[in-house]
């Protein structure tokens, strides 16, 4: 059976049987890509499910067809969308006597908790983003911060949660995880992973690259409005691959994860290549000092500080060979042991127990 209703319209609940009064529990989120949130509502719901909870992807606005719809389909991640707005949204949760929502972004954070409030329902927010964004973004940003008043709140870094007005529980992003290390050598090749926008700093990225060995290939995974101008300066030595709908089959090609952003939370990218046994250096920005130990893992450097960098590649470069195993150890570790999936789930549910959610579990989806 197909895993959308995206052909019902707005105000019918799913074809799905209808969940017993309270029990179901809804993602929302506006998508119309794939990034660091996308990917961590689709590891919750799915261990979710996995667990006996009917958890469900609710897209809060119609954007047509796009990659993450695609991935939730082709992994069998159960999506509904909404398409009229808060009335539409007020009537579908109300139709499937909802338990709980669990909002993602500023978007999906205000209007949801709005409409969650009005129907007696409890909420659970999760706030992900480590920068604030320039105007309008940023006035959404603050009235979604002042708005969580009217939810249990969730930051994923101690830098997010000292940043809101409220109280928030934190619980950082998990990944699944192999059950035991990956092996084999490390290739030759930097890799950044994300939006290509001036917060995540791929610009900085390029230029560590035009400064690199000729031997080291470099090849940035992601889409946004920086792309085009980077994409005509740097061209010649960045292989620029565009979005990537799942990273899996892309990590065996990476070396070495460079994420120089100017902010950040606690990007999922990060832990993703830990648990896949690639190292990771990184701003001092969000949690990334968290999960990143000092030549484990990983490399720190300040932001922007483009010899610290071009420093930490030359060492990974000279002694990838030798070191790579310890490498690919240490980052599944840190993976495995601190940010999997059952601790993260477990923290959740804990997290929605605490707003008002009593439903119990059912028998694995």
């Amino acid at each position: 059976m197909c895993p959308h209703d995206s052909d019902l319209p707005a105000s019918r609940p799913s074809a799905a049987k209808a969940p017993a009064p309270g029990t179901a529990i809804r993602l929302l989120v506006d998508s119309s890509g794939i990034g660091g949130i996308e990917r961590h509502v689709a590891v919750l719901v799915t261990a979710l499910r996995r667990r006996g909870y009917d958890a469900r992807v609710l897209l809060l606005t119609d954007h047509g067809p796009h990659a993450w719809l695609d991935q939730l389909a082709a992994d069998g991640v159960p999506y509904d969308i909404n398409r009229d707005g808060a009335v539409g949204l007020y009537r579908r949760l109300k139709a499937e006597r909802i338990g709980l929502l669990h909002t993602h972004g500023y978007k999906a954070g205000i209007l949801g908790r709005l409409v969650a409030h009005a129907l007696g329902v409890p909420v659970v927010s999760t706030f992900h983003s480590g920068e604030t964004g320039r105007f309008p973004v940023n006035a959404y940003q603050w009235a979604d911060e002042r708005t969580s008043l009217f939810a249990a709140r969730i930051s994923v870094s101690a830098a997010i949660a000292e940043r809101l007005p409220f109280a928030s529980r934190l619980i950082p992003n998990f990944v699944a995880t192999p059950s035991a290390p990956p092996s084999g050598g490390l290739p030759a090749t930097v890799a950044f992973v994300g939006r290509l926008s001036h917060e995540k700093g791929p610009d900085l990225f390029c230029r560590a690259a035009m400064a690199s060995p000729a031997d080291i290939r470099w090849i940035a995974f992601g889409d946004g409005a920086m792309r085009e101008d980077l994409q005509k300066t740097y061209g010649g030595r960045v292989e620029f691959r565009g979005m990537v709908a799942d990273m899996a089959s892309a990590w065996p090609e990476v070396g070495l994860l460079l994420m120089p952003s100017r902010a950040e939370g606690l990007p999922m990218a990060s832990l993703e290549a830990l648990a896949v046994g690639v190292p990771v250096a990184a701003s001092r920005v969000g949690a990334l000092p968290d999960v990143i130990r000092e030549d484990e893992n990983g490399w720190l450097f300040d932001v922007g500080d483009l010899d610290a960098i071009a420093a930490i590649v030359e060492r990974w470069s000279r002694e990838r060979q030798t070191r790579g195993d310890a490498w690919r150890l240490a980052a599944w570790r840190v993976a495995h042991d601190h940010f999997g999936v059952e601790i993260g789930v477990d923290r959740t549910l804990e997290a929605y127990r605490a707003a008002g959610f009593t439903a119990q579990p059912s028998a694995p989806r």
